[in-house]
Parts: C-alpha cells; structure tokens; sequence
C-alpha cells in the first residue's frame, strides 16, 4: 500500500496542504483536479524530485520519503514523455536498466519482453523526432515499465494525443494494468479519462483533496459545488431546504430525499430528466413546465435548456428531440425524481 500522511511541500506561491491518502496495492488511482491544483507536485514528491516540507511517504511497510529517487523503485511517465533526443527507442528504454546495474542476461530478457507486450518492435531504431505522440508515449512507458516497477506513476499521459488515439491508448492502460497488476498513480484533468479508467478517484483543488471515492460515487454524489461543477454536473442550484423540499426560487420548489434545513447546495445531472409535451404519469415527484430556450445537438446526444423560472438542462438523444419535433419556444414538461436530487 502506498501511503501518504499529511504531506506538505510549498514550491514559489503554491502549497500542498496536509495531503492524507491511501492507495491500495494494485489498484489503478487517479487524481483529478484543474491545472495548477498541485497534481505533478504530488507525483514528484512521490518519485523523489521534492523532499516533503512535513508528512511522510510510506510504501508496504518502508517511509520512502527520504530515500534518493533510484532506491524508491519508482517508474515515472511524464506528460512531455521526456525521452533522450538522441537515444534511438532501444537505447531510451534501456536506459533505466543501465541505471540500475541490471546484470546483460536479465536486461535483454526484459527488453524484450517490454517489447513485445507493447507491440513496439518495428520502432526500435528509429529517434523521437521520428514517432508520433502515440509512439512517443508506448516508448515512455516502455521504459518505466521495464524496470519492474513497485509503482507507477502517470502524469497526464493521455493529454498530448488526438482524440482517436486516445480511446485506444486508454483501453492499452488498462490492457497494461490487468496485466502487470502495478500499483498506478495518473494524473489529469479529465474526469471522463478518470471514470474510464480509475478504480477509485481523489480530487485535489487548490493543494488539497477534497473528495475520494469510486469514479460512480463522486460524480453521482459530489461533495461541494466544486466539485460537482469539476464533474459536470450541469444544474447546481442554491436554495433554502425544509424538510425534503428545497426551494430554489419563487414557486419553485423541488422535491428531494434529503431531510435537510437551511442554506443548501443542490445537483442534479441531465441525465436523469425526462423531458415530453404532456405532462407525465409517473411516479416522479418533480414535475414542471417551462420554455425551450437552447437546443445544442451533439450527436448522437442533445442537450435542451428549459425555463421553468430557473434555466435546467436535460440530456437527451438527438433522436428524442427529433421524434418529438422539439423546436426553441416550445412549451415542454420536465419530470426528474426525487432521489436524482443530490443535495450538499
């Protein structure tokens, strides 16, 4: 397990802030969070690039914190994939295991192995000029991974590649993961990128975490208006609760299943609103009629923005809102239920 106890580290204006965190072994975690949250900080802190200001870096039973960053068996993924220009493929990848005094016979027997897991042989002496980014990147890894990492750690490696590449190379982490078992640490700001592919998920704002749990978990039920709106949650409302109503605004009150008083934050995801021309028969308790104001087709989804006195979006498919014939203006009933409601 690698362990993270109340770890700190203050570099020009930035400052993690009292970082507590556990990361089972094996398990696939990634942190999340908008640029200039402190990700890299972390995982440099981890790799041994920083020396923590206060807190402790444990892995199993060892406090890694003070150890130089060769004896952490630490394998690092940079987001610029940091490969030696003027190494060929071959050479970068075997450059850790030089590094590390890996005896000929045990060396070649990696090599090769990494080579041909990552499908990677038609490459090897060609230079870094010469590859794509999907190239660049099967090569970075590959010369993390040969060292046989205890850890791995992933800083935004899927940022630099184009959209096609990148769902291919996310299902190739995973591939990689279920294969090698290692433990992972990934970084980005992507949080569909993080519901892909973590186990679980720590959201890090401003130097500190603010939420950890299952991709599902954080954004079905987010912890703050952070990190609700982090997440995508399209309509985040303030309101005054009273028992299991919250009302948002004059005559606009909305059903929940939170008991709760007082000044309150309220989420609720597109998805989970229905959206017709008649009023629905069902046993949603949040039922209200409003105006088209936006239709933005993203085929094959739509997303239709609807006043009700409060402007809501709904989710739909492009095919809804045509079989329908919804057109700006069109008066329109939305039905969502209580239990969709996520209150803060």
């Amino acid at each position: 397990m690698l362990q993270l106890k109340g770890l700190q580290k203050k570099v020009g204006n930035f400052e993690l802030k009292n970082i507590n965190l556990d990361i089972h072994e094996g398990e696939y975690f990634i942190i999340v969070g908008p640029t200039g949250a402190g990700k890299t900080v972390l995982l440099e802190l981890i790799a041994g690039m920083y020396q923590p200001d206060a807190g402790e870096i444990w892995f199993d039973n060892t406090e890694i914190g003070k150890l130089f960053p060769e004896q952490r068996n630490v394998g690092f993924v940079y987001q610029d994939y940091a490969l030696f220009p003027h190494l060929t493929v071959k050479e970068n990848i075997m450059f850790g295991l030089k590094v590390r005094g890996v005896g000929t016979g045990e060396s070649k027997k990696r090599f090769n192995d990494i080579v041909s897991f990552l499908r990677i042989e038609y490459m090897l002496d060609r230079f870094p000029s010469t590859l794509s980014g999907g190239e660049k990147q099967r090569t970075a890894l590959a010369r993390a991974l040969v060292t046989l990492p205890r850890i791995l750690l992933l800083d935004e490696p899927l940022s630099a590649l184009d959209p096609q590449i990148k769902r291919g190379f996310q299902e190739e982490l995973r591939r990689i993961h279920e294969a090698t078992k290692t433990t992972t640490l990934h970084i980005t700001h992507d949080f569909a990128e993080a519901m892909t592919l973590g186990d679980r998920v720590g959201v890090l704002h401003e130097g500190k975490i603010v939420q950890v749990g299952k991709p599902a978990d954080i954004f079905r039920r987010p912890n703050s208006y952070f990190v609700a709106d982090f997440v995508g949650v399209e309509n985040i409302f303030r309101g005054e609760s009273k028992g299991r109503t919250v009302e948002i605004a004059p005559e606009i009150r909305i059903r929940t299943t939170y008991p709760k008083d007082g000044p309150v934050v309220l989420t609720l995801r597109s998805e989970d609103i229905i959206i017709s021309r008649e009023k629905l028969d069902s046993s949603a308790q949040n039922n209200f009629q409003g105006q088209i104001v936006e239709i933005n087709d993203q085929r094959p989804l739509c997303r239709v923005t609807v006043d009700i006195g409060i402007e809501i979006v709904a989710l739909v498919t492009t095919q809804t809102v045509e079989d329908f014939n919804f057109k700006l203006g069109d008066k329109v009933w939305l039905a969502f239920k209580s239990a969709a409601v996520h209150v803060l």
